[in-house]
């Protein structure tokens, strides 16, 4: 007898959000599939910045996904936080303004290391029968974005995270 698969989870959007303009600034890479474990690197590289970036606006940190290349695959990703103003950043880091965007927002109730499975889950289950179609993804303009919000737990790595994702108009 075979063990059963373990049904895949549900996914449903907790609400669709216009954002307002933002200017991120962090730590970016370029990654691929065989580099994409490096992401929690580059936040263990961001977070001694936290809370100490000029211009610094709030106590929320974003994870940007953006230039999408299908193939090869590879995208850029940001490690970063809202800053106001054209404040001198510290060397090595990179900032992305964008604008305004109407997203629709999941949150990720689990630890962030299976934070892949809930974007595979809006990817390839919930956003190709919704009927909504993402933001053309080649672009400075993240086509999704993690927001770790107050209620983040780093210790425990777990709480207030959610996975953005901006529609075509």
């Amino acid at each position: 007898m075979q063990p059963k698969e373990a049904p895949a989870p549900q996914i449903q959007p907790s609400r669709f959000e216009d954002s307002k303009p933002l200017r991120i600034a962090g730590l970016k890479q370029r990654l691929t599939n065989e580099t994409m474990k490096g992401i929690p690197a580059l936040w263990q590289r961001f977070i001694p910045h936290f809370g100490k970036v000029p211009g610094q606006v709030g106590n929320i940190a974003y994870g940007l996904c953006s230039r999408l290349e299908m193939k090869p695959f590879s995208f850029d990703y940001l490690a970063g936080v809202e800053v106001s103003g054209n404040s001198k950043l510290p060397e090595g880091f990179s900032h992305v303004d964008i604008p305004a965007l109407h997203c629709v927002v999941f949150p990720h109730n689990d630890h962030v290391s299976k934070i892949s499975q809930t974007v595979d889950a809006i990817w390839h289950r919930w956003l190709p029968s919704s009927g909504y179609a993402p933001i053309e993804a080649n672009s400075d303009v993240p086509y999704m974005f993690e927001r770790y919000g107050e209620g983040f737990n780093p210790q425990t790595e777990t709480g207030d995270i959610e996975i953005w994702i901006p529609l075509q108009a």
